[in-house]
């Protein structure tokens, strides 16, 4: 199974992943991540922080950026090269992050693409921007 070449890819493209994030699915990433932040995983410490309520990993929702570049666009093969991100909101439990990659410049020489980033909650809110860079897998020979 191998993902899309750089041949196959057009500016424009576009794929996206979405997942509601569950309390166990930040437990699961404190777990694996080694971030006990009590903003994460205490309800009682983070109803007297900013936001009122546990939040989720910025890097959980930004591993959703991953799913879509290492599954679907370009899809299995790629070598993640190079990301940059803003968090713009937090994602709380029980909020569904949509994650989105769109091509927005191909380097055939090279075999880069860049793409624009973004992840949304279920009520449109860009939660995470930013910028990848990957290198589809090559054709077979």
């Amino acid at each position: 199974m191998t993902g899309k070449t750089i041949a196959e890819i057009q500016v424009g493209d576009s794929a996206e992943f979405a997942k509601t994030v569950s309390e166990t699915d930040i437990y699961l990433y404190a777990g694996i991540s080694g971030d006990f932040n009590p903003a994460h995983i205490n309800a009682a410490y983070a109803e007297q922080t900013f936001f009122k309520a546990r939040i989720a990993h910025g890097m959980l929702a930004a591993g959703f950026i991953s799913t879509v570049l290492g599954t679907m666009l370009p899809g299995p093969g790629t070598i993640y090269l190079k990301q940059a991100l803003t968090f713009m909101a937090p994602v709380l439990i029980g909020d569904t992050i949509t994650a989105r990659a769109e091509v927005t410049e191909k380097d055939e020489a090279k075999n880069k693409i860049t793409l624009k980033t973004t992840c949304t909650n279920q009520k449109g809110k860009v939660v995470l921007d930013g910028e990848a860079m990957v290198s589809p897998p090559r054709a077979p020979k």
